[in-house]
């Protein structure tokens, strides 16, 4: 008897601050409904207005970064082209690829979905044997690399897979993580929670990028073909 006696209070408790939580909504809306009654024409006029803008303005940003080339994964060809890209927008990242190696072609596939997603964000690659100038001052010495350039000055590298659970397998969700950690993209997961701790066979194996991972022997390949 005791235990219905426990299980019946405890419904009634439960049953209660449901509808507390319930009562707060409503009122938060009813308020809401008020403050919109209260409104006169002008200002319900200013209200659409503001928004209206809002709007505007977030398409004609948008009609600028895909001027820019945003919202497709491109190739530029040359050191020279590079220089232009990087100095006509905000946020970029560039993939340091050789086509013989294979894991260069992994990171393409998901660069492909993450230029469409982050419009916000211009995404390249340039071939290594087409830019020695630049892979020597950028000192990329391992493949596949990611230089992460934020207002014309390479803030970050993503280097390897070592960042993104150490496995071919990682997620696009992964690498668009990695690169929200470096603030070059608007990442709206969390942050301290990379994706690839949920499968224990990779949590335990991530460490934070450190710069002398691009150091060694001239372009050292991550690929086991290469």
């Amino acid at each position: 008897m005791e235990g219905d006696a426990s299980v019946d209070m405890f419904s009634k408790v439960l049953e209660n601050q449901l509808l507390q939580t319930t009562k707060l909504v409503e009122d938060h809306l009813d308020s809401e409904i008020k403050k919109l009654d209260q409104m006169d024409e002008d200002e319900l006029e200013r209200l659409k207005e503001k928004r209206l803008a809002a709007l505007r303005k977030a398409q004609q940003q948008k009609q600028e970064w895909l001027s820019k080339g945003h919202g497709e994964y491109r190739e530029i060809p040359s050191e020279r082209d590079f220089f232009q890209e990087v100095k006509e927008s905000k946020k970029v990242v560039c993939h340091f690829y050789r086509d013989s190696t294979f894991r260069c072609k992994i990171l393409d596939r998901h660069l492909v979905i993450l230029s469409k997603k982050h419009l916000e964000t211009k995404f390249l690659k340039l071939n290594v044997d087409k830019a020695p100038f630049l892979c020597e001052r950028l000192r990329i010495k391992v493949l596949p690399t990611l230089a992460l350039i934020k207002d014309g000055k390479t803030q970050d590298y993503v280097v390897g897979f070592t960042d993104l659970g150490n496995t071919d397998d990682f997620t696009t969700e992964t690498l668009e993580w990695r690169l929200g950690c470096s603030d070059i993209l608007n990442y709206s997961g969390n942050l301290m929670e990379p994706p690839f701790q949920s499968q224990k066979k990779f949590g335990a194996n991530f460490t934070k990028l450190e710069k002398k991972t691009i150091q060694g022997k001239k372009y050292d390949s991550d690929s086991d073909d290469d």
